[in-house]
């Protein structure tokens, strides 16, 4: 009998009250060990064979010259990792091959030669970076284990080289300090990796240094920075922090961590960004980076969401690329990779699913999946480390994706909609935004100066500085806009009631993108990729798939600078890639339409 989760246990699981369904304290009791031993032979010749043909490829590369400097180191030693362990595994092609010895030889040279005095590295505008320096250094960490492991007679040259470089680099971890939250653990698996090779309690202390500020996830399992490509960072730093120093506690964030974004994960493997506070709220990544931390938990935990999503990943199209082609390193650190997962026949169809602390939801019915958001941190601002994505719907049927809704008006300029949260009434999602715009009154008296050169300063209203002093002004004219969006799922079916209320005869642009590849019908166009939906139902269709939107409405053809004045000062722009589609209207607005 397969192991369904019903709709009923989805949508009574509150929090991450769900991984009480297959997890509880106690698990941890076990320490860090592994408890069933059956080879994957299949999964381990399949890495080993990926691996090879990196190497071969690598080696079929324009030799590089050991005076090169590099903008990031990144690549090069993940290059060493790759190398070191076909190099270093008894059944690879390349097994203690000379030329391969001779390649890691020559990258080891160029990180010794970008390496300053005081053991860092640069990458990209960090200059003498010691976050970046520990990236670079969990990969040469790793090559110099199952180098020494393998203890070749002939790479003590090489070892010698590493050696230094990393010895180097330890004095950096322990002293440089970092940018952003996820630098903290990035860091410290540095110097665990660095303490296994060469133990030393100063790099434990400063380990205890950075713990001591506490690792830290919200109720919804996320880390500060809310990011799918920094999480999968974290969760394989603390890995490696709970292994090396034994706090197997450290990994009740990772098992959270997981858990959150197995329902951020689309059919096809893409990963829910809307409400990252990093670079890629706008550049969403695959699920497949997390693989190795997947496989590792759901062999320790037995977990069958774990080991359902582990399996899925299998199977996406760029496994291959960003697995099996560079991960035979940590299968050889940690043999334990290659077990057997365990049985499960857990079917994970059907959830609806709300992330309170960054309110967001997700929806899944069978092929189809949404996403609803309204988590903009405020006061908004347009900055790495702040959630800003305008996106407040994404929908997707099978092949048939769309990258997401948006809602724009000319009010001031001020851009597009971004709610102040969601909650929920009954079957029901509200979303909500109050806008002001001002203007001013003279200054008074007290104020004045003789040459007009006042104070360069914010307008209230943040819309803009200019030297008038804004804070010595009185507003007056006070203009308000309030937008309401209430989404209703039922059954796959998402009715969507729009209703925007403020000063008459204001624009509005409710903007849909549709990923490139389909045919689309019911629509004017007005551009390339630019199209109208007036009146009526449109639809748009990959292969058997399909979406239907409606009914369009037609006012005006204000589909372009939508952004904010934020973005149009420079000509910037938050379009991307897609098939657009456009319902226009002016205030007072209400229209109310379904995906389907």
């Amino acid at each position: 009998m397969k192991n369904n989760i019903s709709r009923a246990q989805f949508l009574s699981a509150g929090s991450l009250a769900m991984a009480g369904l297959w997890y509880s304290q106690g698990i941890w009791a076990m320490g860090i060990k592994f408890v069933d031993k059956k080879s994957d032979k299949l999964l381990i010749s399949r890495v080993l064979e990926a691996n090879d043909q990196s190497v071969k490829s690598l080696l079929n590369e324009e030799k590089l010259s050991s005076s090169k400097r590099f903008s990031s180191y990144r690549n090069v030693a993940r290059n060493i990792s790759v190398m070191a362990a076909s190099f270093s595994h008894k059944d690879s092609d390349f097994y203690r091959s000379q030329r391969v010895l001779e390649a890691l030889q020559l990258y080891a040279d160029i990180l010794l030669k970008g390496q300053y005095e005081d053991g860092t590295l640069d990458s990209g505008g960090n200059r003498q970076s010691p976050p970046d320096t520990a990236f670079v250094l969990e990969h040469v960490c790793g090559a110099m284990s199952v180098l020494k492991k393998d203890n070749f007679k002939n790479t003590n040259i090489l070892t010698k080289s590493i050696e230094k470089f990393i010895l180097n680099a330890g004095e950096a971890m322990v002293t440089g300090g970092v940018h952003t939250p996820n630098h903290r653990w990035v860091v410290c698996a540095a110097l665990a990796g660095i303490y296994e090779l060469y133990p030393d309690e100063k790099y434990v202390n400063r380990i205890e240094q950075w713990l001591a500020e506490g690792v830290y996830t919200n109720n919804d399992g996320h880390y500060l920075e809310r990011s799918a490509n920094y999480s999968a960072v974290i969760n394989r730093a603390l890995i490696t922090i709970a292994k090396t120093l034994q706090r197997p506690a450290l990994l009740d964030s990772v098992l959270k961590n997981l858990i959150t974004y197995c329902y951020y994960t689309e059919p096809n493997g893409d990963v829910v960004s809307i409400d990252s506070r990093r670079q890629d709220q706008l550049r969403p990544s695959t699920i497949t980076k997390f693989y190795v931390q997947y496989r590792y938990m759901a062999l320790r935990t037995k977990n069958p969401l774990l080991v359902y999503m582990t399996k899925q990943i299998e199977g996406f199209a760029d496994f291959d690329s960003v697995i099996l082609s560079r991960s035979l390193i940590e299968f050889m650190i940690e043999p334990e990779l290659g077990y057997e997962l365990p049985k499960s026949d857990l079917v994970f169809e059907e959830y609806e699913k709300m992330f309170s602390s960054s309110h967001l939801v997700r929806i899944k019915r069978g092929n189809i999946t949404m996403t609803l958001f309204g988590g903009n941190d405020r006061p908004l601002e347009i900055v790495s480390g702040k959630s800003s994505n305008p996106n407040f719907l994404t929908f997707r049927k099978g092949a048939v994706i769309l990258k997401h809704m948006r809602l724009s008006t000319s009010f001031f300029r001020m851009g597009y909609f971004r709610s102040e949260g969601i909650t929920k009434q009954g079957t029901s999602y509200k979303l909500h935004e109050k806008k002001e715009a001002y203007y001013y009154q003279p200054l008074e008296k007290q104020y004045h100066l003789d040459n007009g050169d006042y104070k360069l300063s914010e307008s209230h209203d943040k819309r803009f500085w200019n030297k008038m002093d804004f804070d010595s002004r009185k507003k007056s004219n006070v203009k308000t806009q309030v937008t309401d969006i209430t989404l209703i799922e039922q059954n796959g079916k998402l009715n969507i009631d729009i209703k925007v209320d403020g000063p008459p005869h204001v624009e509005v642009t409710l903007e849909m993108c549709f990923e490139k590849g389909g045919t689309l019908t019911g629509t004017t166009t007005l551009d390339t990729d630019k199209h109208l939906l007036k009146s009526g139902f449109g639809m748009y269709q990959v292969g058997e798939d399909q979406i239907t939107f409606g009914p369009g409405l037609y006012v005006h053809n204000r589909v372009s600078r939508l952004e904010s004045e934020q973005y149009g000062y420079h000509n910037g722009t938050l379009q991307t890639d897609g098939e657009y589609v456009y319902i226009t209207g002016i205030t007072p607005f209400a229209h109310s339409l379904t995906l389907s």
